[in-house]
């Protein structure tokens, strides 16, 4: 089986895992929080790219931690705006599972999260359950695909992974949705609710075929 070669940060062609098409990834904006309301991402902003650039892309989060003084309620989410970041309400549908496991050996389910999911609603996507303590070793990272966002003709479908530590239980989240708009998606805006982003570093590639 021959490796993945990275040179810069282009993904090449696993030739012996199925002939997969080759891609390039190119990172467009790095944002680290430091005690951040949120962390936003508007096209034509900052340097940012949303638009038809690239037909998929994909958010990386690092390491991100909630802040605040005893709230235990933070939980890490995001919503979609099609205004340019005006109003973060985009209508969504989605579906969460979850699996989980704690470091004593107990705790273990796999099990579809009806808290987590959403039924043509335009509140904040939940990519993680409540962080009962803000113990500095309690943190999330995973990843968000949006694809298409700039259609006009189609909705808007994402996919995401999270895993997260909480109350000495690893926790992984699939979530799978779309935003129910034929209008073009030129924003993603991140946040811990309520509290602040503490620490952690999201970063923003665009991902284009071959």
């Amino acid at each position: 089986m021959s490796l993945v070669k990275h040179n810069n940060n282009s993904i090449s062609d696993i030739t012996s895992a199925g002939n997969l098409t080759q891609g390039k990834m190119t990172l467009i904006k790095e944002q680290t929080a430091s005690s951040s309301a949120s962390i936003s991402f508007v096209h034509g902003s900052s340097d940012v790219v949303f638009d038809s650039t690239y037909p998929i892309y994909l958010f990386k989060f690092i390491a991100c931690h909630p802040s605040g003084s005893g709230d235990s309620a933070a939980q890490f989410q995001f919503n979609f705006s099609a205004d340019t970041g005006s109003n973060y309400n985009v209508t969504k549908t989605s579906t969460v599972f979850e699996a989980r496991h704690s470091e004593g050996g107990g705790s273990d389910a796999l099990s579809y999260n009806t808290g987590r999911d959403l039924a043509q609603s335009t509140s904040f996507q939940l990519l993680s359950d409540r962080f009962d303590s803000l113990a500095d070793d309690y943190n999330l990272s995973g990843e968000l695909f949006v694809f298409n966002p700039s259609s006009t003709t189609f909705v808007k479908h994402y996919l995401a992974r999270t895993n997260f530590i909480n109350s000495n239980i690893n926790y992984f989240y699939h979530i799978g949705g779309y935003g129910n708009t034929t209008s073009a998606i030129d924003a993603v805006q991140f946040k811990f609710d309520p509290s602040n982003i503490d620490a952690g570093t999201i970063k923003l590639y665009g991902i284009k075929g071959s």
